[in-house]
């Protein structure tokens, strides 16, 4: 009896239970089970089960642009060498798209689209394409960044299980490079805007103090903005008892930075919530939009993040 001679759906079953190895294997076999084992229903579940928590839309936006770049999957200047869980099996499939004579072609075309999931998988799997996510306390945790979360373009390097990330550059600075970031320090930009644009709060009115916020900062008007950890506090004529605090009353909200020593200049701030705007100067930087933080595995994340010792 062979494996084809089962039922549909319970053929379907062995293969939504096989990792993405086991399917390059399957998908060898013959033409009937190369046609299921690169079905999108199958590596869906892969791409979100490894990558949902990196990928938002920007990432799929540029996933699109880059079907239709002359990056494709057998450019010369992206060979991809063994791969140690067996994906040079279904690599060889997407090269032989392109690739070959003209009767392979049509068949493998026929089986695997350049923009089917699982090739979205395996070129993110394989670190050729370079997707956009955020990257917690940049550059090895430089105490310039600490708590902060920059925008990036990252490359997977499967060999370490970690990422290589590119940072825009700052004003005449060179694209910043970094290696050896850990899943933990990524994440999905949480709200679809380029870093160079002044995100438009929603929340300012509802802001009262013990609140934990993101802001937008950046250290003057050439360079992207990153987002920065803080929580609100009380204002200087409050005494910080909540039954008698209207804090939250005031047009003016006070946002602190604790990560920083008291007298530090950058410890705390204050924005005026009826006209929020850009706020700031060259010597001191420029505060922009403000996320309040309602999600626990969010604030769970910066805390863990804390720095062992008050920055300067």
């Amino acid at each position: 009896m062979s494996v084809l001679d089962l039922p549909d759906l319970a053929l379907d079953l062995i293969l939504e239970l096989l990792p993405p190895s086991g399917l390059s294997s399957m998908a060898r076999v013959c033409s009937s089970l190369r046609e299921r084992c690169v079905s999108d229903h199958l590596w869906e579940k892969h791409l979100i089960t490894k990558w949902g928590k990196v990928l938002g839309p920007a990432a799929h936006r540029d996933w699109r642009c880059y079907l239709s770049s002359s990056c494709h999957l057998d450019s010369p200047n992206h060979r991809i060498g063994h791969h140690p869980l067996g994906f040079d099996k279904i690599i060889s499939l997407i090269r032989s798209i392109s690739s070959g004579d003209e009767k392979r072609k049509r068949y493998a075309a026929s089986s695997l689209p350049l923009d089917s999931t699982m090739s979205f998988y395996l070129s993110l799997e394989t670190g050729r394409f370079w997707f956009p996510a955020q990257v917690y306390n940049r550059e090895n945790g430089h105490v310039g960044f600490m708590l902060s979360c920059y925008d990036a373009e990252l490359s997977y390097d499967t060999h370490t299980d970690t990422f290589q990330a590119r940072y825009a550059p700052h004003g005449r600075k060179a694209v910043a490079v970094e290696k050896g970031v850990t899943w933990e320090r990524l994440r999905a930009a949480p709200i679809d805007i380029s870093p160079h644009h002044l995100h438009v709060s929603d929340s300012l009115n509802e802001l009262k103090p013990g609140d934990h916020i993101e802001i937008q900062w950046r250290r003057n008007k050439a360079f992207p903005y990153g987002w920065w950890y803080g929580v609100v506090g009380h204002l200087e004529s409050c005494d910080g008892n909540l039954n008698h605090c209207h804090c939250h009353l005031n047009e003016m909200v006070v946002l602190e930075f604790n990560q920083y020593t008291v007298g530090s200049r950058w410890r705390r701030t204050m924005i005026n919530k009826r006209d929020h705007r850009e706020e700031g100067n060259e010597e001191e930087g420029f505060y922009g939009g403000i996320r309040k933080l309602s999600c626990k595995e969010e604030i769970a994340m910066w805390t863990r993040l804390w720095p062992s010792s008050i920055l300067e």
